[in-house]
């Protein structure tokens, strides 16, 4: 029986290496309820093949976790997923999209630790889940925006209408996004980036 040797083993593929331009690397994290994307923002923006820790959806959950849209999601995240995006040749950033079953928010303290900044993740048919998402966030003390995910069957309002049902200050922005689209998710982190850069600039960024 013929073996392949050691000596064939690859070594890391050529793009999930580091630019050699980059400078600077930041830790996000895409956080929101169940089924509002996290998995499929990471997976349509990242520029390496993203990590994930989906498993099967099961009986046991039933009672347990939140059922909305059941009927179509077979698999959640368990734990985080990861990707990274180069946003410029200089500045990279490393997404964690966090576990949204409320039982794994224990999970969320650990990912949130050297975190930058974060997306929050809205789906309009359950703003209500939002609300722990965010105050888990104001608590941690990390800067957020909201990103409307557009599913095809939700309502859609006017932003501050928007900004009022989530109680939000008048400068946390909120952008609409399609995260099945690379360039949506991508304007969503430069949203992002954007604020933080504006905080840094006023010295609310510490």
């Amino acid at each position: 029986m013929d073996f392949k040797s050691s000596d064939t083993i690859p070594g890391p593929r050529t793009e999930d290496q580091l630019p050699h331009t980059a400078q600077a690397a930041v830790k996000i994290v895409i956080v929101g309820g169940f089924g509002v994307g996290k998995t499929t923002m990471v997976g349509s923006v990242s520029e390496i093949k993203p990590l994930t820790t989906e498993e099967t959806m099961t009986q046991a959950g039933i009672g347990i976790d939140d059922d909305y849209g059941s009927e179509s999601k077979t698999a959640t995240t368990v734990a985080m997923d990861f990707g990274r995006i180069s946003i410029t040749d200089k500045l990279v950033l490393y997404l964690f999209g966090t576990p949204g079953q409320e039982r794994f928010w224990f999970l969320w303290n650990g990912l949130f630790e050297g975190a930058l900044g974060a997306v929050v993740l809205v789906d309009t048919r359950r703003l209500e889940v939002s609300f722990d998402v965010m105050g888990r966030l104001e608590e941690r003390g990390v800067p957020f925006v909201v990103a409307v995910n557009s599913f095809p069957d939700a309502p859609r309002y006017p932003v501050e209408e928007l900004r009022a049902a989530l109680d939000l200050t008048p400068e946390i922005p909120i952008i609409e996004c399609d995260v099945r689209r690379r360039a949506s998710s991508k304007d969503v982190l430069l949203t992002l980036m954007r604020f933080l850069h504006s905080l840094a600039l006023s010295g609310a960024l510490t």
